[in-house]
C-alpha cells in the first residue's frame, strides 16, 4: 500500500510517499480502507519531534481517519499514527459508525478536532450560557467548531483570527465579535470586544499570545491550553494565578482514549448537532496523498480555513505538481 513515511524528523520535506506493507491485524482493532486522513497541528509537532508523545522512526503520521471497514461500514476514528496511508488500524473504542446523513469530509473533522472542541468547552472549561469566551484560530478546525458549539450553548464568543476574511467567517459562525490575533495590543482588543474581562478562554498558540490572552481573563476565570502552534511554550507564574485566583488547565485528547464514556458521549453529541443543523464542520482544502508536505506548509502558514485532509486515493496531477 502507499503511505507517507517519515524516516527523519524535520521540515515538510521529510514526508515522502512510499510503498509499505499493510498493517498486520491486532486484537481490538479494525482494519480500515482509508478515504480521508485528517491533517492537524499535532502532525506537524510529530514531524518536528516536538509532540507530547515521542515517536519512533520510521513513522507514518496521521491520527484521524475516515474510511470503510472490510465488512462495508463507514467509520471515522482516531489512531496513534498510521493515518496517512491507504489502510490503517483503528482501535474499536475510538472508532464510530458514521450516520448516512453525514459526509466523509464532515465526519473526519469531528473525530479529533470536534471531540477536542466539545471537551474543551464542556468538560475542561465547563462554559455556561451568559459567559464570555475567547476562541483562538476561530476559522480553523477546532476553533470553528468551538465557536459554533459555544454560541449554540448561549455563550458570548470573542473570536481571534489573523485575517479580515477569517474574522468575518467567525462572526458568521456565531461569534459576538472577532479580533485580530496578531495585534500587539491583543489584550486591550479582547477587553474592548467583550466589554471587560472574559470568564473563560481557549489558547493554542503559546508565547506572547498566551500571556496576552491570559491578561484578558477575569479574576476567578479559566483558561484551557490545548496547543503551542507558535512552537513556543509559555510559562505561568504561580504568583499571578494566586493573585487573580485563575485556573489554567491543560488538555490533550489522547488522555480520554481509555475512558469508556467520554468520547462516545461527545461523538454522539457532535453527530446529533450536525444532523440538527446547529453545527457545520468547515471543509477546507483536500490534498492528494503525495502532497502531504504541501498540506503541512499551508497549515504552518495559517492560510487555510476549515478542515484540511489528505485524499489517500488521489495522486497529484502535473498541474498540481507545478505549484509546489
Amino acid at each position: 500500500m502507499h503511505a507517507i513515511v517519515m524516516r527523519e524528523f524535520g521540515g515538510p520535506e521529510v514526508l515522502r510517499t512510499e510503498d509499505v506493507p499493510e498493517p498486520e491485524p491486532r486484537a481490538g482493532h479494525l482494519a480500515v480502507e482509508v478515504s480521508l486522513a485528517g491533517i492537524n497541528y499535532a502532525d506537524m509537532h510529530v514531524r518536528g519531534n516536538t509532540y507530547l508523545a515521542p515517536v519512533d522512526l520510521p513513522y507514518i503520521p496521521g491520527n484521524e481517519v475516515m474510511g470503510t471497514t472490510d465488512d462495508g461500514r463507514r467509520v471515522v476514528g482516531l489512531s496513534r499514527g498510521g493515518g496517512y496511508a491507504e489502510r490503517a488500524l483503528l482501535h474499536r473504542r475510538v472508532t464510530w459508525d458514521v450516520p448516512d446523513t453525514i459526509g466523509d469530509e464532515q465526519a473526519v473533522a469531528l473525530a479529533l478536532q470536534g471531540n477536542s472542541a466539545w471537551h474543551l468547552l464542556f468538560t475542561t472549561l465547563c462554559v455556561t450560557a451568559g459567559e464570555t469566551l475567547v476562541v483562538p484560530a476561530a476559522a480553523g478546525g477546532v476553533g470553528s467548531l468551538a465557536v459554533q458549539l459555544a454560541a449554540h450553548a448561549g455563550v458570548k464568543v470573542i473570536a481571534l483570527a489573523g485575517s479580515e476574511e477569517k474574522r468575518k467567517l467567525a462572526v458568521e459562525l456565531g461569534a459576538h465579535a472577532a479580533v485580530d490575533s496578531t495585534a500587539d495590543d491583543l489584550t486591550e482588543r479582547i477587553l474592548d470586544a467583550a466589554g471587560g474581562p472574559v470568564r473563560a478562554a481557549l489558547e493554542m498558540t503559546g508565547g506572547d499570545t498566551f500571556h496576552r490572552t491570559l491578561d484578558a481573563v477575569a479574576p476567578r476565570g479559566r483558561l484551557a491550553v490545548y496547543g503551542y502552534a507558535s512552537g513556543e511554550m509559555a510559562q505561568v507564574p504561580t504568583r499571578l494565578l494566586m493573585e487573580r485566583s485563575l485556573t489554567v488547565s491543560g488538555f490533550w485528547l489522547p488522555q480520554l482514549y481509555g475512558d469508556r464514556n467520554a468520547l462516545p458521549t461527545s461523538m454522539r453529541a457532535l453527530f446529533d448537532a450536525v444532523e440538527a443543523g446547529t453545527l457545520t464542520p468547515l471543509t477546507g482544502a483536500r490534498y492528494p496523498l503525495d502532497r502531504a508536505a504541501q498540506a503541512h506548509r499551508d497549515l504552518a502558514a495559517r492560510t487555510p480555513t476549515g478542515k484540511l485532509t489528505l485524499d489517500v486515493r488521489r495522486r497529484s496531477t502535473a498541474a498540481e505538481d507545478s505549484t509546489i
